[in-house]
């Protein structure tokens, strides 16, 4: 630990802000999305009890309609799934898919998303692919016809 000249201790090691993330291109400041991802563990149990699962390669999703105006999503990663980097990175990759999608996810549902461990060795295009793809069939997504 190094004292700064305002006498707060830092560290010497870099922030990982400041390393290039080597699957995604630009990354979303994670300000403001408290209300898009669900973060109570009651409100997954709900979800899980009262949903209906799909299965993908990557990932599964439980769909539990809710009366909450907008949608929100939770990203659960057990620790089957490897050691404390490999969640924390997968739930990194989760949040920044759930996040480009904002504003088209159709309001009124509480998912639940279980990463395999296949996806986090798939390119963020085909992780992205697939998401889209799973919320396309089961209907979660506005149409946005140009």
């Amino acid at each position: 630990m190094v004292m700064t000249e305002s006498g707060d201790l830092a560290s010497k090691r870099k922030s990982c802000a400041s390393r290039p993330f080597p699957t995604m291109t630009a990354m979303s400041q994670g300000g403001g999305d408290r209300d898009l991802f669900l973060k109570r563990s009651r409100d997954i149990e709900y979800a899980k009890k009262h949903g209906s699962r799909i299965s993908t390669a990557l990932f599964t999703l439980v769909i539990c309609r809710t009366d909450v105006r907008d949608s929100r999503v939770g990203i659960v990663v057990g620790k089957r799934f490897g050691g404390a980097v490999s969640r924390n990175r997968v739930k990194r990759l989760f949040r920044e898919l759930t996040r480009q999608l904002r504003g088209q996810l159709l309001p009124g549902h509480a998912l639940v998303v279980f990463p395999k461990r296949d996806s986090i060795a798939q390119p963020f295009a085909v992780l992205k692919e697939m998401w889209l793809s799973a919320l396309q069939r089961q209907r979660l997504l506005h149409i946005h016809e140009d």
